[in-house]
């Protein structure tokens, strides 16, 4: 059976265009105008994974993407948006997506980050992706437990602790901090990560995982106690507890 994609966005002529070319590369597509339509066909018919045009008229993608997750919905979200602020795109993460894409974008950037999504949510093969894609160092975990630098992560059950305080993180954030913590003390440069989250190295200019890494930090850090992700600057990232 082919994945199934959600489509959402106002834009005529940019939905018909990613309807048509996620179409071509194997996926089943529903294609909507509007979040209120996305959401009744998220509910009518639940797809693989969406894609969600921030900016819609009534409600946008980030409400969308706040109903699903307040609803328990753990589906995979990609967020297309136009906005290019570090601070946009942290909404859009804040708001319970995975991923974003931004406007002006390259289909086949898209392409990359879906196969990334739903390789961490099936073991289906998926369009484009080979047999059965990549495999990444995140999905064959040698035990539950991961425990590093004062973190604990749970693998089994997807919930992680700094001490005693449980840390709220998205799909995404999750498999950052466990591949920065399996490899604590060691720098991972931005390509390793990038084709250990993402199976696609978007290139030097992506702030891709700077705003992962950023949000992540806001999430981890406390007052008076150290930082835990370090930037080894032109290198990459490293957990450590200094």
């Amino acid at each position: 059976m082919p994945q199934t994609v959600l489509l959402a966005e106002d834009d005529r002529a940019i939905r018909h265009a990613l309807e048509r070319a996620l179409t071509l590369e194997g996926y089943q597509v529903t294609a909507v105008a509007d979040g209120v339509e996305a959401l009744a066909q998220a509910h009518r018919n639940p797809p693989d994974v969406l894609v969600l045009d921030v900016m819609m008229p009534g409600i946008d993608g980030l409400q969308v993407c706040r109903v699903l997750r307040a609803e328990g919905d753990r589906t995979p979200i990609l967020m297309l948006t136009a906005l290019v602020e570090t601070a946009d795109r942290i909404a859009g993460l804040d708001a319970g997506a995975d991923d974003y894409v931004v406007k002006p974008f390259d289909v086949e950037e898209v392409f990359a980050r879906l196969r990334a999504l739903l390789r961490r949510t099936s073991a289906v093969p998926v369009p484009g992706g080979g047999a059965e894609g990549p495999v990444r160092e995140a999905q064959v975990p040698s035990d539950r437990q991961v425990e590093a630098a004062g973190l604990r992560m749970d693998l089994q059950a997807r919930r992680a602790w700094r001490g005693e305080r449980e840390l709220e993180l998205t799909r995404t954030e999750f498999e950052l901090l466990e591949l920065l913590a399996r490899n604590a003390g060691i720098v991972l440069d931005h390509s390793t990560i990038y084709d250990r989250i993402w199976g696609y190295d978007f290139g030097p200019g992506s702030k891709n995982l700077a705003v992962y890494v950023g949000y992540l930090r806001r999430k981890l850090d406390e007052p008076g106690a150290p930082q835990l992700i370090h930037t080894v600057r032109g290198v990459g990232y490293v957990l450590r507890e200094d």
